[in-house]
């Protein structure tokens, strides 16, 4: 077993984080990851008001008295939802970790900090790293271009953006996009960082609330199925291979807006693909990491199997290479 600087500043076992995604970051899945010894992340704004989110919360604590967090995502719209109101559902239910994704999290993490709260900030990029780690956040997710939803417009891949962050900031730094298996944390590992977030991975597992059908069609599918929509907007974002994600880039590739696009992207038809299992139904987030999950375990099995081929490469496999 081993630790790393990611473990103790947060209090779980391993340096494996199941970070903040729609739709699926419920209390089932949430209290696995913690149960397991991992850092799990319920979704602030998968439910609909900050007093739902207060609820999800407590059941999360009645399934689990390890430590786990809530993602606050800050998104550009044109109705944005009461952001005051889930940040302060979360300081008064007495969680002690938040990732904060999306727009600059400036305006919350003041309110975090005096709640005691320790603030991961997800980023695409070393400039959005620094400025973050510059606002007092204790952590950092960086997102290389692998990764499933936004992974920026800089195309940078996680072989090189990892270490550049890790060069440019003090605070622990958590790889993120295309990590699955042990292999890939002792990559992260040995690029600088202190731990890996991974969102496909567990959304391929037995206790993500998500239906079976996608489950499989995640283990069906390779590296190569999935789409960049939203490029021409400067918005990319990385989404499973469709016919509606499809007709998303043909449309936008030949001039459209997003005017244009707006019925097919909506995030009521992503929610049903998870929940009625069908996977052309709309919209839904996945990553590259889906070329490397040939299975749907239990969390549990999940992260102990990480830990011991993480192990088990170090120790048998790199120890060989050293005279």
């Amino acid at each position: 077993m081993f630790r790393t600087q990611f473990c103790d500043l947060f209090g779980v076992d391993y340096p494996i984080v199941q970070g903040g995604m729609q739709w699926v970051g419920r209390a089932e899945l949430v209290s696995a990851v913690a149960n397991a010894g991992a850092l799990g992340f319920l979704t602030a704004l998968t439910q609909p008001t900050p007093e739902e989110l207060a609820k999800e919360i407590q059941r999360c604590k009645d399934m689990t008295d390890k430590p786990f967090g809530v993602n606050l995502t800050i998104l550009p719209t044109i109705t944005p939802p009461p952001y005051a109101e889930y940040r302060q559902a979360i300081i008064e239910s007495g969680v002690k970790i938040v990732e904060t994704a999306g727009s600059n999290p400036k305006e919350h993490i003041p309110h975090f900090k005096e709640a005691g709260i320790k603030v991961i900030h997800k980023c695409t990029s070393v400039r959005h790293a620094v400025k973050a780690q510059e606002l007092g956040v204790d952590a950092i997710s960086i997102d290389g271009f692998e990764c499933a939803g936004h992974p920026g417009e800089d195309d940078i891949p996680g072989l090189v953006l990892i270490p550049a962050a890790v060069d440019k900031v003090e605070v622990p730094v958590v790889a993120s996009g295309g990590f699955a298996d042990g292999r890939g944390l002792v990559a992260a590992l040995a690029l600088g960082a202190s731990g890996i977030n991974m969102g496909t991975r567990f959304l391929c597992t037995a206790e993500a609330p998500v239906h079976q059908r996608i489950k499989e069609q995640i283990v069906a599918a390779s590296e190569l199925d999935t789409e960049l929509i939203f490029r021409p907007l400067r918005n990319t974002a990385r989404v499973a291979s469709n016919p509606v994600s499809r007709k998303v880039v043909q449309i936008l590739a030949e001039g459209g807006e997003f005017a244009d696009v707006r019925e097919l992207v909506a995030g009521s038809r992503g929610r049903k693909v998870f929940e009625e299992g069908d996977p052309d139904l709309g919209i839904w987030s996945v990553g590259l990491a889906q070329g490397i999950i040939h299975d749907i375990p239990t969390v549990e099995e999940l992260v102990s199997r990480i830990m011991r081929e993480a192990e088990e490469t170090i120790q048998q496999r790199l120890s060989g290479f050293v005279s």
